[in-house]
């Protein structure tokens, strides 16, 4: 019995690694990474720069060889079988290569010629992907004189060109203006409709709240792996919106306060994570003015995916 459920969770997984590693020299940019990611889903690695979501994407793909441990993309190994792994994913890097002198139309024609997509599939799915991505009045149009955004559309529309079963993409509204990411996700949700399994790289921490599931990695480790909404309610500690007259002031002296877990500043107000056992919001409230910095005003709040990440990180360290 317990077999068929371990057969069942594995058919259900398009990616898994147990102790993935990749070392370069004296750094280790990838540190026994254990992580699953279920097909059909929107799965985002978010982290600062430096953090090792971009090597691990490579490894994924199998561009880079692991050190150590081990990786399987689409039921393939990525170190012993590489090319097939290759045949089954798509992978959009940072910077694309597209060639800017030819027009949309002649990138995707030259693309499916390289994946062999030829005669009436190659019309066909050429056609459908122009209609997504709304593209199509622009098919003539060389692709330096694209937008960014539309760049991004084009890169995708390459990439999807051989029908992969799993999506890579780092970073891929680094750059686009609002209107053009919001586009991007509305295409991101419609290829998860038709089947396929999105893993992205993002440095958007409010993007990553689109994702079906997120990772949080911080200095090559993965520190958090959850849903949005559940990083959210596993924070012990209770979040509030703090506003006062000089927020710099304020923000030093609770950095050091007992029970207070993380301070960070967010617009014209601060972030505080208070430690439910140790402390409170009057008890707080009563310091600032006691050294003061009141009058204060603090109220709860649902935190984001970027204070959970922030206030993670402070604990890591």
């Amino acid at each position: 019995m317990s077999y068929g459920i371990e057969m069942t969770l594995k058919d259900s997984l398009a990616i898994q690694t147990k102790n993935l590693t990749r070392r370069f020299g004296a750094l280790t940019a990838v540190d026994r990474l254990c992580l699953e990611v279920f097909r059909g889903e929107i799965f985002g690695l978010v982290g600062p720069d430096g953090a090792g979501k971009t090597t691990t994407l490579r490894l994924l793909c199998g561009l880079l060889d692991p050190t150590d441990g081990w990786g399987w993309v689409a039921g393939f190994d990525i170190a012993r079988d590489a090319d097939a792994v290759k045949d089954q994913i798509g992978y959009m890097a940072q910077r694309f290569a597209l060639y800017g002198d030819l027009t949309v139309d002649e990138n995707m024609l030259f693309y499916a010629d390289l994946f062999g997509i030829m005669g009436a599939e190659r019309r066909d799915l050429m056609a459908r992907l122009l209609k997504m991505t709304r593209m199509e009045p622009f098919r003539k149009r060389p692709a330096q004189q694209l937008s960014g955004g539309m760049k991004q559309k084009l890169a995708l529309m390459c990439t999807l060109l051989h029908h992969p079963k799993i999506l890579f993409l780092d970073e891929p509204t680094t750059g686009v203006d609002p209107v053009s990411r919001r586009d991007f996700w509305t295409i991101l949700y419609q290829l998860v409709k038709e089947g396929v399994t999105i893993f992205m790289t993002t440095a958007y921490l409010d993007e990553a709240e689109r994702c079906n599931r997120i990772g949080l990695m911080h200095r090559g480790r993965l520190i958090e792996c959850d849903s949005p909404e559940a990083l959210k309610k596993r924070m012990e500690e209770l979040c509030y919106e703090v506003r006062c007259r000089d927020l710099r002031a304020a923000r030093a002296f609770l950095r050091d306060l007992e029970g207070v877990a993380n301070v960070a500043p967010s617009g014209e107000t601060l972030h505080v994570f208070l430690s439910p056992s140790r402390t409170s919001a009057e008890i707080v409230q009563d310091a600032l003015a006691a050294n003061g910095l009141g009058p204060s005003v603090f109220r709860s709040i649902v935190p984001s995916v970027e204070d959970v990440f922030i206030a993670l990180i402070e604990k890591a360290g």
